[in-house]
């Protein structure tokens, strides 16, 4: 039996034409598409008649699937002869766990591809009016998971270097560690009136924005009702949201693009 293929295929954050033009290939031609939680279901239409969806999401806490059986699943149907799209929301190498699984591909002499997509940490400040660079106000960027946890802040962080070295930080799954984050940052050099933005369900239509600095910001998101998912920025680019915000949110109007 001729041995089938898997494509590794990055979703997008969420608004359904940031989808690349590869991804959505792979999803059309798919006799298996296994899915994540935060995809836009929406793409899931273009599967063509007769396709498998199987629904592998995870949940804070709370898995459908664990890691391990997903690696089976894939290999399984891999080797029965299909085409599988694994569909990752945001990028699959961006805390999508995409090194494991074509890892466990390659040992099994799968073959693969990976295929890129825009990740949340880019898109969703983009569309609140927050580019993450900008000459007069960052030329670095950092990406880190506010998701680990443990008694002494979030887990596996280099706050110092965090802190001193980056101009732009984007924190993904960390709405629930935002005291812990702010309170680290402050710790390690940041000054409590850095500018700091919380992007709810960014590039979708229940895309919520608030922004306030390190010192305040918590408050701002416990009283705007915000929780996961969310991309939290931290830096003076969070300044520009007020002159270039271009994207109207819940509360602002009709959504307009």
């Amino acid at each position: 039996m001729k041995k089938g293929k898997v494509f590794l295929v990055g979703a997008g954050p969420g608004d359904i034409k940031l989808m690349t033009l590869y991804g959505m290939e792979c999803i059309k031609k798919a006799d298996v598409i296994a899915y994540d939680r935060l995809i836009n279901k929406e793409l899931l239409s273009y599967a063509k008649e007769g396709a498998e969806l199987i629904y592998v999401g995870k949940l804070p806490g709370k898995h459908a699937l664990i890691q391990e059986e997903i690696h089976d699943l894939l290999i399984e149907k891999a080797k029965s002869g299909k085409s599988v799209t694994r569909l990752k929301g945001g990028d699959p190498c961006v805390f999508g766990r995409v090194g494991e699984e074509a890892e466990v591909l390659a040992e099994h002499g799968i073959p693969f591809e990976i295929v890129p997509g825009v990740t949340s940490g880019i898109a969703a400040p983009a569309y609140a009016g927050i580019p993450v660079t900008h000459r007069d106000y960052a030329t670095s960027f950092t990406i880190v998971t506010g998701h680990a946890k443990e008694d002494n802040g979030v887990a596996g962080i280099n706050w110092s270097a965090l802190a001193g070295g980056s101009d732009t930080i984007a924190f993904y799954m960390g709405v629930a560690n935002l005291s812990q984050i702010c309170a680290k940052l402050i710790q390690h050099g940041k000054s409590p009136t850095t500018p700091v933005a919380v992007i709810q369900w960014g590039t979708t239509e229940l895309q919520h924005t608030v922004t306030g600095d390190l010192s305040t910001i918590e408050e701002i998101v416990d009283k705007a009702g915000i929780s996961h998912p969310a991309i939290i920025v931290v830096g003076e680019v969070v300044r520009l949201r007020e002159k270039i915000k271009w994207f109207q949110e819940q509360g602002e109007g009709e959504v307009v693009k």
